[in-house]
């Protein structure tokens, strides 16, 4: 008898995690993994913050049980999470809007999506080229028709101008996908007033913003970096927002995220809300209770928050110090190139615009890993291997005739 699986067809693998298993078995002592999309800390490890432990110190001394959790999550990790995506912007939208746990940035991604594809099943979305590679492959995997809106220019610029034309010609109903802060991979944000005329012009066609703040905090603190989420709070118009306390609080392992649906009114709320805990609960459930409750921990009490502020703040200094190191590496080894494009990008990567001959060189001669686009991870980058990665990158740019890397 055939098996039923005999058909199913080999997938690849995914573009980050091979890298990391490359990484992984390479023997070299000078190797490093930019590839991987996680904040390291100087001595290059993922950190556990004392906001973390000193929160989870006190989980462990109330002795709670392990109950399951309500299917929309921790309701005092749902209230605190909300004031802190929507800040002082959060009384005027109280009743409508919803917010539920979920499981870290991509859960809510997905969340978001299952909801939006009930809704108008024939909308598309539309997402930045380029983008997070799992950006597409979620929503098509929601059934949508995925579309790209122009976002970065071969110069190294950020297309406004086609990002814009592309807005003015969506049909109403469709779905725009933006990064709230710290594009990745291309670590280009817009201006404020960009975000005002992007909002404008979204409300006037009928589009659908969906905002992924995964970094919030990473490229100039919470209060700045809310400039896109605010934009759109006041318009008063809906909007989804997914969160993820992945970098910000280093709890990866953990998947704490949150999905915030502002409705049309208070009337909407109800039936969204049950729309999106049917989903949840057909998926998993109810989310994991001790990540949303660490959270709801830290930002309940005046005093971990502040902890975690400045923790927060350390981490956004080092990568900035990163990128600093290593523009100016760079420019002492390859001074024919301009490289202040590495200081403007923000966030945990760089859009270094070395091409993938590039990157397989790094790899096979340097033992340095990083995505085929050219993408790297400054926050992997420390004092022990910033030398090494600069005179790598400045090797290959000088022995290839590299022209790709944008100026």
């Amino acid at each position: 008898m055939s098996s039923p699986f005999a058909h199913v067809q080999q997938l690849p693998r995914d573009p980050v995690l091979g890298i990391t298993e490359a990484f992984v078995a390479d023997s070299s002592p000078r190797k490093v993994n930019l590839g991987v999309g996680v904040y390291l800390d100087e001595n290059g490890h993922v950190p556990l913050l004392d906001c973390v432990q000193q929160a989870e110190e006190e989980l462990l001394r109330r002795k709670g049980p392990h109950s399951y959790v309500p299917i929309d999550g921790i309701a005092a990790f749902d209230n605190a999470v909300a004031s802190l995506i929507f800040s002082g912007e959060r009384p005027s939208l109280d009743e409508r809007l919803v917010t539920v746990q979920a499981l870290g940035g991509t859960g809510a991604l997905k969340l978001g999506a299952d909801f939006l594809r009930t809704t108008n099943p024939s909308a598309r979305i539309w997402i930045s080229d380029p983008s997070w590679e799992n950006h597409r492959a979620l929503f098509s995997a929601a059934g949508f028709e995925v579309e790209t809106y122009p976002y970065y220019r071969a110069d190294g610029g950020l297309d406004f101008a086609g990002l814009i034309q592309t807005l003015s010609s969506l049909p109403s109903g469709d779905i725009l996908l933006l990064h709230a802060c710290c594009h990745n991979p291309t670590g280009l944000d817009l201006e404020p007033y960009q975000w005002a005329e992007i909002q404008a012009l979204a409300a006037e066609r009928g589009v659908i913003p969906f905002l992924d703040a995964a970094y919030l905090g990473f490229a100039d603190g919470l209060d700045a970096d809310r400039v896109a989420i605010d934009t759109f709070a006041q318009a008063g118009l809906p909007f989804l927002v997914s969160f993820s306390f992945s970098k910000s609080l280093s709890l990866y392992g953990e998947r704490v995220g949150a999905l915030a649906v502002v409705t049309g009114g208070a009337a909407e709320r109800g039936p969204v809300l049950s729309q999106i805990k049917r989903i949840a609960r057909t998926t998993y459930s109810s989310p994991p209770s001790h990540g949303g409750a660490t959270v709801a921990t830290i930002l309940n009490e005046p005093g971990l928050t502040a902890l975690w502020h400045d923790e927060l703040a350390l981490m956004r200094d080092r990568i900035k110090a990163m990128r600093e190191g290593l523009a100016e590496r760079l420019r002492v080894q390859v001074p024919d190139r301009d490289f202040s494009f590495i200081t403007r990008q923000r966030g945990m990567f760089s859009y270094s615009g070395l091409s993938k001959e590039a990157v397989e060189m790094l790899r096979s001669r340097f033992s340095i890993y990083a995505l085929d686009s050219g993408r790297i991870c400054v926050a992997a980058l420390n004092k022990a291997n910033l030398d090494i990665v600069a005179e790598a990158i400045a090797t290959v740019l000088r022995e290839s005739g590299e022209q790709s890397l944008v100026a």
